[in-house]
């Protein structure tokens, strides 16, 4: 199992922007320096609390600050931009990365961004498919582009000048495009088949209860089998928050304390998915009703703290639930206490990823089918 990063960043209100940014710059490049495989971020518009408005601003902002991670967009909600701009922006990212940027993509959850960019009312799922077609097909084809859908029109007939290099949308680095990712909230999700089904990766939730994290193992397993690809769980991974700290006192109060960035994050979540109809994402049982899924509720069974040895072992078991996936993705939350905030990294990537990994290393078999 390999360790990597996520982060959806959910800061207090009232806390200094810049120092949000610094901090959200800081935590990517210490998982770097400890080993992590890869790290992505992800964005919204319309919320103060989620400040990263521009995942791939922010990438790029690390460009020569991150040297070996593999870096991704986590995700570029397409229903919010043109496919022009996201195809030509993403080309431009993986090449200031040097070929080391995971293309991370979805219909956006927040509604208040669909609003603002007058698509509350459309269907975001048809806008989102023909977004990364188009996106795929100006990578892919030459110019003069004359695509056209339900939602955009694009050409470049009218003004091509390619012996200057006029009309052209430049090619990413990685052929034929960056590895493409897609992010999985629901229950026994189609979006998982669909994807696998043309060769794209998931990322499972980590808001998402492991009972039904586990149902995406059968979803990625049937959409490779659809696209003729082999079913290598190595490529699947899953986002989970966790803190780990030297003693069990301080990390029960910073996990779940009235000053807890994990009680901030979940409570947040909780207030705006359910508000949005989604509290099926919390329920472990789909009957519940709305006003039992208490936050407790919730940080009982998405949060995972403890020492070194306690979280290995809730990791290792929580494997055993969901399946075995291959990178687990260390979810990050705002930085309270920043000298915690940096020991919980170094303490998962040197104390439970090893420790976890010799624990399952007698289940490698699994990882494929």
């Amino acid at each position: 199992m390999q360790l990597g990063f996520f982060t959806m960043p959910i800061h207090p209100l009232d806390k200094d922007w810049r120092q949000s940014l610094r901090e959200d710059q800081e935590a990517f490049i210490l998982a770097d320096e400890l080993g992590f495989s890869e790290a992505y971020v992800g964005e919204h518009v319309t919320d103060l609390a989620e400040n990263i408005t521009s995942s791939v601003v922010f990438l790029a902002s690390l460009a020569d600050r991150v040297k070996r991670m593999r870096l991704g967009t986590g995700t570029v909600n397409l229903p919010n931009t043109h496919p022009a701009a996201v195809a030509s922006q993403i080309s431009m990212l993986d090449h200031l990365l040097d070929g080391r940027l995971n293309f991370g993509i979805s219909p956006g959850g927040l509604l208040s961004d669909a609003e603002i960019f007058g698509n509350l009312d459309n269907d975001r799922n048809a806008m989102f498919l023909e977004g990364i077609d188009m996106v795929l097909a100006l990578w892919k084809e030459d110019p003069p582009y004359n695509l056209k859908g339900k939602f955009w029109e694009i050409s470049t007939e009218k003004t091509l000048m390619l012996d200057i290099g006029q009309g052209a949308i430049g090619k990413p680095l990685q052929d034929p495009h960056p590895p493409i990712i897609v992010t999985a909230v629901a229950p026994f999700s189609k979006g998982v088949t669909a994807a696998a089904a043309r060769g794209w990766d998931p990322i499972s939730a980590n808001f998402l209860m492991p009972k039904w994290v586990a149902t995406h193992k059968d979803s990625y397993a049937e959409g490779c089998r659809a696209g003729g690809r082999p079913v290598d769980f190595g490529n699947w991974r899953v986002a989970k928050s966790v803190f780990v700290a030297d003693d069990m006192e301080t990390a029960r109060a910073y996990a779940r304390g009235p000053n807890s960035p994990y009680v901030f994050y979940y409570k947040q979540l909780l207030t705006k998915l359910v508000k949005n109809g989604r509290a099926n994402l919390f329920k472990e049982d789909q009957s519940m009703p709305d006003d039992e899924v208490t936050l407790d509720y919730v940080l009982d069974r998405l949060v995972t703290y403890g020492t070194p040895d306690k979280v290995a072992e809730e990791l290792v078991a929580f494997r055993e639930t969901v399946g075995p996936f291959g990178t687990l993705l260390y979810a990050g939350h705002d930085w309270v206490d920043p000298v915690l905030a940096k020991r919980s990294m170094r303490l998962m990537a040197e104390k439970v990823v090893p420790a976890v990994n010799d624990a399952v290393k007698d289940s490698v078999g699994e990882a494929a089918e």
